[in-house]
């Protein structure tokens, strides 16, 4: 019987009992299928796989682990709501739930929005198919209702006890008697009319009043503290005289042989009919902390992203050529995380947050090798190539869905091991949410305005109030503002024009270009031996710079330092004292100062004077003195040196060794090749395999699209259709409803080709190549070589079906046609 569910009203519902759906199945098939197909949106994992009829949805909407996940996404009042209902009478109607969140009319208490709200929080626990039923009858799914009530092991939310004929399911009849006459009832002649009259006694305010108004004041005391709950309390042996009284009178039942309960009834009385002491109906606001000029707030979004692509790029160069190793377990060793956050010259959790951002954008990863160590990927020299704004747009797209939470690294895990950067368990299914939703909150406020902390938390934690999870998700929220500032996506606090863009599914890159500068091409060389890049540098004069100088100090302006080493590291890499020259010439917008060209002639005249060959090793030098020198020195006793020749040196240790052993002792020797010219110590880029950017975790199933939703619902129709039909014949006398239908192959011939002539739809009972069975209905338009043409039902489309896999047909009903 088909029925139309009601909205929600702030008065009983007129639907009468007849019309009101008698189960959860008949309440989903009433539904329109923009209904449907929103309950399925909003539930997932509700069509893994797709239902085959309505049946099977109710029933798959009502496990446990459904229900969970459906709670879980529930607003504090529409949570306020569930719970009312598990503690209310099943069925419920309105005005009891309304008077459960808001009170009773005309009571002295401030009504909070929550008449006004309930109908809204209704409709969302309707359309999450978790109540079902008109405003006279409603009702919580049972599987609700069963995490929600209150039990003796899980004290209820609401923080109310059992009612007084759960508490006195085990208690003698003779008990309740005495209770009962405690009360100033009748006696009764069985317990059931005896907890009967005591519930009506406790559900009766007036009664109620008078019998705790006989009661000693310090009764009261006690009943204070456990009206609000947990309502279950101890007592001793010999009770005092006030808890005595409670117990002869039925307001303290007894749970256990030393513990007492106060019924359900008696602390909604106490209460006023309240089912929670602070009911929430409306969402917390989130004001505007600040307001800056949204230009302001743009141009420092861009000056951090700025900054966050040179570090990010500083950071995946700097483990081109020895990245760090790969723990056994997975993940980064604590004293690579500190060697990389000096390297940056941050902090060891900002670090943290940039190299898992590297790894999220695909940039780095283990190259897998025997000796395993992370390393650039080939996408980072893609990345490279981009422009600076294209740059970011990748970094933030791929923060933004990231599930990996660099803010875990020093945690600990259930087995006590702690978390480590690139490690396996920083993957939290929640932080897409979160994130997305502290952006989201952001861009509601008025442009360049940023909110505090503790209101946007407060209105998270109003949105998802799930008590296992509301602390991560708090933590999430306040890892995301900070990440966001130092990323770019935000400015002084407030969402910047290009993070609205990233939030909105824009391309960001068009509203950040303008805001960065240009690259420049050139440097101010100054006499102190430094240089200052007045802006971020070309990428091919970077280059250079990063080899012939050191990075002193970073900021708007770049300073680099020439140094000894410097000058011959560059030397190292194969260029020679004229090039450097006419590079500083070239690339200075000042003359290049004389301390620096003495610098560079120095190094240059002093490199490669010796030579540093493969024995193990040994030293060249057509300067025997400085071959004796060398001897001579103590330092380079561990270097195992003795002469070969007058112009030789063999060593024990390696060339490497030896070539730092001699820098050290303040030479600039330099390596030699097998044919012996020098050998350019220009280190190869190392790059992994070619990698893929990890993949979120999902929270869940995926969210369907439309098109997915709308051949879910029809498919759902059909089958419900084929489960409910009217047949105009009985299939057979032993036919069982829900059962395929059976009929030999000669009826089930004559009845499709029947069909196929007179244009009408049959219902068909087909097991497929797999083994599954299914109850399809069909319209047959051709029957033919041991095969049935027609429109199906389930399938909205056209299929063949073998004639010998039909278990059975039947014809349907006049007005199920």
């Amino acid at each position: 019987m088909e029925a139309t569910v009601p909205e929600p009203s702030s008065a009983a519902g007129s639907a009468t009992a007849s019309s009101a759906p008698r189960s959860l199945a008949e309440a989903l098939r009433a539904r329109d299928d923009a209904s449907l197909a929103a309950l399925l949106h909003a539930r997932p994992d509700l069509l893994g796989p797709v239902p085959g009829d309505m049946t099977q949805l109710a029933t798959r909407a009502g496990t446990r682990a459904s229900v969970v996940r459906a709670l879980d996404r529930l607003d504090r009042f529409a949570l306020q709501t569930a719970e009312a209902l598990a503690v209310a009478p099943d069925p419920c109607p309105y005005p009891v739930l309304e008077s459960l969140l808001a009170g009773e009319h005309g009571s002295t208490g401030e009504d909070n929005g929550a008449r006004a709200e309930l109908p809204r929080a209704l409709a969302t626990l309707r359309d999450q198919a978790l109540v079902w039923g008109d405003d006279e009858r409603l009702r919580l799914v049972r599987t609700a209702r069963e995490l929600l009530a209150p039990s003796a092991g899980r004290p209820s939310p609401t923080g109310l006890g059992p009612t007084v004929a759960e508490a006195t399911a085990g208690m003698s009849p003779t008990r309740v008697q005495e209770i009962v006459a405690a009360a100033g009832l009748p006696a009764t002649h069985d317990p059931v009319s005896a907890v009967t009259a005591l519930t009506g006694l406790f559900a009766d305010p007036e009664r109620m009043s008078a019998l705790l108004d006989e009661a000693p004041a310090e009764a009261h005391q006690v009943l204070g503290r456990l009206v609000w709950g947990p309502p279950y309390g101890e007592v001793t042996p010999n009770p005092t005289a006030p808890v005595r009284w409670l117990r002869d009178h039925g307001l303290l039942l007894p749970a256990s042989a030393r513990t007492v309960v106060l019924p359900r009834e008696v602390a909604l009385h106490l209460r006023g009919g309240l089912a929670h002491r602070v009911t929430e109906p409306v969402a917390p606001a989130v004001p505007a902390d600040r307001e800056h000029r949204p230009q302001l707030v743009d141009a420092n979004a861009a000056g951090q992203a700025l900054a966050a692509l040179s570090t990010v790029e500083e950071l995946v160069k700097s483990w081109e050529h020895t990245g760090p190793p790969v723990l056994r377990a997975g993940g980064l060793s604590v004293r690579d995380l500190k060697r990389t956050a000096a390297t940056l010259d941050v902090t060891e959790a900002t670090a943290a947050f940039w190299i898992e951002l590297a790894y999220a954008a695909g940039l780095l990863a283990s190259d897998g090798e025997a000796d395993e160590r992370y390393a650039p990927t080939p996408a980072f020299d893609d990345w490279l190539e981009l422009l600076p704004a294209e740059q970011w747009s990748a970094l933030a797209a791929a923060w933004l869905p990231a599930t990996r939470t660099a803010g875990l690294v020093g945690d600990q895990d259930s087995k006590g091991r702690t978390l480590s950067v690139l490690g396996p368990e920083l993957d939290r299914s929640a932080a897409p949410e979160v994130r997305r939703r502290v952006l989201e909150l952001l861009a509601a406020l008025p442009e360049g305005g940023s909110a505090a902390p503790d209101p946007l938390l407060a209105r998270l934690a109003w949105e998802r109030p799930v008590r296992g999870t509301s602390g991560l998700r708090a933590r999430l929220a306040q890892w995301t503002l900070t990440e966001a500032e130092v990323l770019g996506v935000t400015g002084r606090g407030a969402l910047a024009a290009h993070g609205r863009a990233l939030l909105e599914h824009r391309d960001p890159a068009p509203l950040l270009a303008p805001l960065l500068p240009e690259p420049v091409d050139h440097v101010l060389l100054q006499a102190d031996l430094t240089a200052v890049a007045p802006g971020p540098l070309r990428r091919a004069l970077g280059d250079v710079l990063a080899v012939l100088a050191d990075v002193e100090s970073k900021g708007g302006a770049t300073v680099y330092r020439f140094t000894p080493g410097s000058v011959r590291r560059s030397l190292d890499s194969g260029r020679t004292a004229s090039d450097l020259h006419a590079f500083l010439a070239e690339h200075s917008i000042t003359p290049v100062p004389q301390p620096l060209a003495y610098l560079i002639d120095d190094v240059a005249r002093r490199h490669g004077h010796l030579r540093v060959g493969a024995a193990s090793s040994y030293v060249r030098c057509d300067d025997d003195g400085m071959l004796n020198e060398i001897l001579a020195d103590k330092r380079s006793a561990g270097l195992g040196l003795r002469r070969l020749a007058p112009t030789v040196l063999a060593a024990q240790a390696e060339p490497g060794a030896l070539l730092d052993g001699l820098r050290a002792m303040g030479y600039a020797p330099a390596a030699e090749s097998r044919t012996g010219d020098v050998l350019v110590a220009r280190a190869d880029a190392h790059r992994t395999p070619a990698r893929s950017a990890p993949v979120p975790v999902p929270d869940g199933p995926p969210v369907p699209d439309s098109t997915l939703l709308g051949a879910a619902v029809r498919a759902i129709r059909a089958g419900d259709l084929a489960a409910t039909a009217v047949r105009k014949e009985p299939v057979a006398a032993s036919a069982v409803p829900g059962e395929l239908p059976r009929t030999s192959p000669a009826e089930t011939l004559a009845t499709v080709q029947a069909a196929a002539l007179t244009g009408s739809a049959v219902w068909i009972g087909y097991v497929n190549a797999d083994g599954a069975a299914s109850q399809r209905v069909i319209d047959p338009v051709r029957v033919e070589g041991g095969f049935v043409t027609g429109y199906d039902h389930t399938a909205d489309e056209v299929r063949t079906y073998a004639l010998h896999r039909i278990t059975g047909v039947a014809e349907l009903a006049e007005e199920h046609l």
